[in-house]
């Protein structure tokens, strides 16, 4: 029982700013440990040589397409969760959590399957004959950690849901201390360990991955919640908790693969178009973008379980006051982030090279994205909310909007104007410009009261 008393017992939010840290902070914790995860790989491989590093860009953004289709199941799953929670049904919350289950396996091998016989014939014409081989093996590999991956977004889902999230960390903390480890194992050849070079970090992220994922169902069950609601106790299929999960995730998937596969594209013409340096300054993009949107992404997750939760307790007119609340905490803290980057940017950039010539590259490339991020962290704020109100059809709408203009811009910029890599990042803030003017003018009609 002394676990169980250690568990959050009130289920309703209320708009603090408290609250809304208390969601907040833990998330946040969490998504630094993932991005730890990351930027490890990448500063292993940047050791390697800039060669290396650039590769891991296309393979990193396929990867990717596969993590956010959990993403869009642990979303859809939050949200329901947060809905059952604000009403105390247990026994829904326990439906909900064995379909996700059972629906995130499904994907998971699919995802398996697709890498393993259909992604090399898809890719190959993108990727450049001398890259192929390597980042095919790289792919086949880290393919096997999605199971994992997708149950870890599960487990996460629950304890956000129900107002736990304090208990993310152990689970990120236990899979970030294993990658670090790994990487250093395999992709050196430490400890005894075979020097695996480029799979090495593929390798390491699986077994982490693993790893994480048992640390946190152990979390879930010794801290009394598998306990409190009757947690695991079938998985058998649930035809309405099923259908409510795709109902609501299809949707936010579909969105998700729309966005990242452009995002692919974005890659490809870059692996296409312009040098190793540029391939492998970009792919450091990517880790500003993890790095200034940790708190960001934070911000959004607390938007959707926010807003779920007060529409669950019947407080419609509250919700455009949380989201001004959550918007001005998000803007505040991607200030202070791209803050850093940008009066410190040579520190970073030796995290992943020694070379003063890349450092100086990197520079207006990182300034033009971190314009972007300070679009994004409110613009995310508003598209949650969507989610939050079960319109995941608009968010789908939403992003076929912003992903038209985001590829008629780099058409322009990167094929017909054939402008350099600083110009070609400038499509992050087209992106988020659209995302935020539709979901910011959806929400202000309150016609998404209507369809509640």
């Amino acid at each position: 029982m002394a676990g169980i008393s250690t568990a959050n017992t009130d289920l309703k939010v209320q708009i603090t700013n408290r609250q809304i840290f208390a969601i907040t902070l833990p998330i946040t914790f969490a998504l630094i440990v993932p991005q730890i995860n990351f930027i490890t790989n990448n500063i292993f491989l940047g050791r390697l040589g800039e060669r290396e590093l650039g590769n891991a860009g296309i393979v990193g953004v396929y990867h990717l397409i596969l993590m956010v289709i959990g993403n869009g199941l642990n979303n859809a799953l939050q949200s329901l969760i947060s809905r059952k929670a604000s009403e105390e049904d247990f026994n829904g919350i326990s439906k909900l959590l064995s379909q996700g289950i059972r629906i995130s396996l499904q994907f998971a091998l699919a995802g398996i399957l697709f890498t393993w016989f259909l992604a090399p014939q898809i890719l190959k014409p993108f990727i450049k004959p001398e890259n192929f081989d390597t980042e095919i093996s790289f792919l086949r590999i880290r393919c096997f950690g999605l199971p994992f991956l997708y149950l870890f977004q599960m487990g996460n889902a629950f304890l956000v849901g129900t107002l736990n999230s304090r208990f993310l960390m152990i689970g990120f903390i236990v899979e970030a201390g294993c990658n670090i480890l790994f990487d250093y194992a395999f992709i050196f050849g430490n400890f005894g360990m075979p020097h695996m070079g480029f799979n090495g970090a593929a390798f390491a992220s699986v077994l982490a991955e693993a790893v994480g994922l048992v640390a946190v169902f152990t979390v879930i069950n010794a801290r009394g919640l598998k306990k409190r609601f009757s947690l695991f106790k079938s998985f058998a299929y649930d035809k309405e908790s099923t259908k409510s999960i795709l109902t609501i995730s299809a949707p936010l998937v579909l969105q998700y693969l729309i966005s990242l596969t452009t995002w692919l594209v974005f890659f490809v013409m870059i692996e296409q178009q312009y040098s190793e340096r540029d391939k492998a300054i970009s792919q450091v993009m990517r880790n500003i973008f993890g790095v200034t949107g940790i708190f960001v992404w934070a911000f959004a997750s607390t938007t959707n379980t926010m807003v779920s939760n007060l529409i669950g307790q019947g407080k419609q007119d509250k919700v455009i006051y949380a989201l001004k609340r959550i918007m001005l905490l998000s803007f505040g803290s991607c200030i202070v982030m791209a803050s850093i980057l940008n009066l410190f940017p040579e520190l970073f950039f030796k995290l992943f090279s020694d070379k003063h010539e890349f450092a100086q590259a990197a520079i207006p490339v990182m300034r033009i994205v971190t314009v972007g991020m300070l679009f994004m962290s409110f613009a995310v704020v508003w598209l949650n909310a969507l989610t939050g109100t079960g319109q995941t059809k608009l968010n789908l709408v939403v992003e076929i909007c912003a992903i038209i203009l985001y590829c008629i811009y780099n058409w322009f910029i990167m094929r017909l104007w054939q402008k350099d890599i600083v110009w070609a990042w400038g499509n992050e803030t087209v992106y988020w410009t659209v995302i935020f003017s539709v979901s910011f003018l959806f929400m202000m009609k309150g016609k998404w009261k209507e369809k509640l």
